[in-house]
Formats: structure tokens, sequence, C-alpha cells
């Protein structure tokens, strides 16, 4: 007998239901979808990170897209990109503030991803949300996660549930009852410290060290806070006396995989902006910085965080306070490059196209030391600022030496932005190694015009306490105080 062939109507439902078969196989095996990378990127920044952010698109072969203001038309990464957009007169408020005009941008140029750098919009969670709503892919973690650790309040909760240590205080908003607020005060033990809970950059906070001055330093800190951050609330936490400045940088994808790439001590520093930032942190026992480094890993799959982070911490008596996440890449992420081999800023780039990350903390060596000296437009000791026309530029080299910055001879430094005009880091295999080339490296920086803080680092080089490592957040101020008494 012969086989009876099922009818067409048969043989197209046994085909559907083949089909089906393998769908359900595929997604039971969780075959990966392949990740399309971007073409075109929009770096919404300006200065050296706008030119950092280019320089590692065009290595990853992706377009860049350059947004300016009137007063940075001539800058070289504008030059370089491969398209530029004006998007204002000089002032930020006018320009790189402005989200409808940057947005505009990236519709015209068709750019398909954002990278905002640091500063400006680079952790305003509504800027986020409206790249994301407008079509475009937003390099840095989803809104929600920016909001939940801008505000330091929920963002210190968060890090209690993730098992981070903080520093000891309230855990929620100061109440309105100044009764409470000197219990809350008396319960912490002076002194303590008042901080906005919108704050950043060293802005919102002021130290209290008696009872009296209480209650005058919140209705300040509130009243600065409002003016400020438009968010009048306020916390109080234990004010620590000496601590150091150490910061842990990690990378995090959508998949649930996260690193730590080491710490950096960033204690140097006056008036809460940092000045020399160096990689690994000096004396720090290294048992200790994977211990708390796991801990910020396992923080960020806990709150679903996507990107390039930093969680900063006090770091005193060998314990760790967690302080603030900055949720982006931050200005002195190039000696945590030096010391792992990795590109933090192709990361961030990578990941925010969905790609996993190509590693696993076992893969991560730290080797060796980077320091970073931030060169300002500013007088070395006065601090005050110092635009103007750059008529001599001379970057130096030699081995382990890194310039980031992007002027050049014949520059003008526009007085309506940040001082910082370059960043100078020094690699070795041996901190005292990484010391000795940066010394070489500022005795061949020559700029000419204008004036910069390039005399002030080369002192703090062949300061013994620094020499020694492990100087508290306060050494810098202290030591400026007293050689004003010898003067």
């Amino acid at each position: 007998m012969f086989e009876k062939k099922p009818s067409l109507k048969l043989a197209d439902e046994m085909s559907q239901a083949t089909a089906l078969k393998n769908k359900i196989l595929r997604a039971a095996t969780i075959l990966p979808e392949p990740v399309q990378m971007f073409e075109k990127i929009l770096i919404a920044n300006r200065g050296e990170i706008a030119l950092r952010i280019q320089r590692a698109c065009r290595e990853m072969g992706i377009k860049t897209v350059a947004v300016h203001s009137e007063a940075d038309a001539d800058a070289k990464y504008v030059k370089l990109a491969d398209e530029s957009v004006c998007i204002g007169p000089a002032p930020s408020s006018q320009s790189y503030l402005q989200v409808p005009a940057i947005i505009s941008a990236a519709e015209v140029t068709d750019a398909q991803a954002i990278h905002p750098g640091y500063g400006f919009l680079s952790e305003n969670a509504d800027f986020a949300e409206r790249v994301e709503k407008s079509g475009f892919v937003f390099i840095g973690p989803r809104a929600e996660t920016i909001r939940l650790m801008g505000d330091k309040v929920s963002a210190k909760n968060a890090m209690k549930k993730a098992g981070v240590p903080c520093v000891p205080g309230v855990d929620g908003a100061l109440p309105d009852d100044p009764a409470e607020i000197i219990k809350i005060a008396r319960s912490i033990g002076y002194p303590v410290i008042i901080k906005a809970a919108g704050g950043g950059g060293g802005r919102g906070m002021r130290v209290v060290h008696t009872e009296a001055a209480l209650l005058n330093a919140v209705v300040m800190t509130r009243s600065e806070a409002q003016s400020a951050f438009n968010n009048p609330m306020v916390y109080m936490e234990k004010f620590l006396e000496n601590p150091r400045h150490i910061e842990i940088q990690i990378l995090a994808d959508q998949h649930g995989n996260a690193v730590y790439l080491g710490e950096r001590d960033c204690s140097m520093q006056r008036r809460h902006q940092k000045i020399i930032e160096e990689a690994p942190a000096p004396l720090l026992n290294p048992k200790l910085r994977n211990k708390i480094g796991e801990r910020c890993a396992e923080a960020c799959r806990k709150i679903g965080y996507r990107g390039a982070g930093t969680f900063e911490f006090l770091y005193e008596n060998g314990e760790f306070f967690f302080i603030e996440m900055n949720t982006r890449v931050q200005v002195e992420h190039p000696v945590s490059e030096m010391i792992t081999g990795i590109d933090i800023v192709q990361q961030q780039i990578r990941i925010a196209a969905g790609e996993k990350l190509p590693f696993r903390q076992k893969d991560i060596e730290f080797r060796g030391h980077a320091i970073e000296c931030r060169i300002n437009a500013e007088h070395p000791y006065k601090f005050t600022p110092s635009p103007g026309r750059i008529t001599t530029w001379h970057t130096p080299g030699g081995p382990g030496i890194r310039v980031d910055s992007h002027v050049y001879a014949n520059y003008f430094v526009p007085p309506h932005y940040d001082s910082m005009i370059g960043k100078l880091i020094a690699y070795g295999d041996t901190r005292e190694q990484a010391l000795a080339r940066m010394r070489t490296a500022l005795s061949e920086m020559a700029v000419e015009g204008i004036e910069t803080n390039i005399p002030l680092h080369q002192e703090l080089m062949l300061d013994a306490a620094f020499i020694q490592g492990g100087t508290s957040i306060h050494y810098l101020e202290h030591k400026l105080a007293e050689s004003k008494k010898v003067k």
C-alpha cells in the first residue's frame, strides 16, 4: 500500500507547529539577540571630557556630534567631530543646560545615543528621561536610578539595605521641630554636619561643633539647599574629624553583572574640590579594598544599576563610610584605567548598547600606580580664575605620561565654565616611580599667557606628608593656612 500524503492544509499546520516548537526551544535556551552598536553618538558636554569621549568613539568606529556654545566654536573637539551644532550663547544656562536644544541637535543629526560626560546634565534624571522618551539612548543609568542615588537620603537608605557601611546619622530628613533636631544631634554626638539631600560639589553643607550653633546652621543650610537645588530637605550625620576620601569605581551592565575597578584616593582637596587623585589608595589593605569593592558591586546588582559609577566614602580608623554615589564617569577615571587597562568610556558605550561586560571580577588585575593632577586656569594659591589666551602650551611626554586636555597654543580659556584645562597623569610600576615621573612631567609642562596651579602641584609632589601617603581631606587647607601664617 502507498502511504497517504498529508493534505496541503495539514502540511501547513505541521509547518506552523514546527516553527512554534523551534521558537519555544530558542526561547528556552535564551539565545542572545545580536547587539547593534551605535553608528553615531552626540556628546552633550565640552572641554577635555568631550574630546575624551570623542576619542573613545573614533576608536570604536562610531561617528560623533559635538554640541557647543558660541564661546566654544573653535574648540579642538568641535573641529574634530564628524558634525557639530551650536546650541546657544556662552552661558551654560543658555547652551549646555538647554535640554530642548540638545535633543533637537540629536534629531537633526540622526544621532542614536547621547553621552552626557560629567557635570552639566550628567546626573539630571529629568534629562535622562527626556532623552529616552525622545527615542535616543542615554549613555548612563536609568532615570529612576539617578533619582534614587541623587537624593542623599534615599541613596543612604538604599546602601544600608545593600549592606554598604554608612556614616552614623539620621536615616531621613530632619524634622521641623527644633527640640527634635537638638535631640537627634545629641544622640549622634558633636561635631555633626548638616547636608542638603539634593546637594553636591561641596555645596549645601555645614559643620556644627556646638549645640548653640545647631538650629541656625539648619536654617541656613535649608535656605541654601532650596536656592541651589530647589530642594530644602536636609539631613544630619556625624562629622568625621580626620578622614580620607576614597572612592570605588564600578561597571555594571543591564544583565545583572557588576565589577569594581579598584579604589582611588581623592583626599588632596580644597573646599571639597579635588586637586590630586591616585590609584590605588596608599596604605590601604588590599583585603579591605576587595571587601568594600565586593559590597559596592553587590549593591549595583541589587538596585539594578547600569553603566559606570563611583561610590564615594570617607575612610577613618580602618572603616569605610558611604557618603554618596556619582552616577556618571568621574574626572579622575584615567587613574583607574591606567592600573586596570580597561577603557571606562568605551565600556559605558558598550553597556548602553546592551552588551554584557566582557570580563568578570577574577579577570581584573591591578598593576602599578597612577597619579592625576588637575591643571586649572587659576592662581596657584589664591585660586582665583585666570581666563584668557594661552600663548604657550607645551605638554610633557615620556614613559607612563598621559595628558587629557582640549587645550592648544593660542586657545582662549573662556570665563564662563569650570577652570580645569587639563589632566596630567603619571603611571609607574610603584608609587615612588609614579611620583618621580609626575615631578619630571610637571617640570616639563609649560603654559604661558594665563596663570595655572602647576606650582602648587610641584610643591605637593615634594611634600613629605603626601609622599608618605594617607593624608586627610583637611590636609591641604591646613597646609595653605599655615603657609599664610609663615608669610
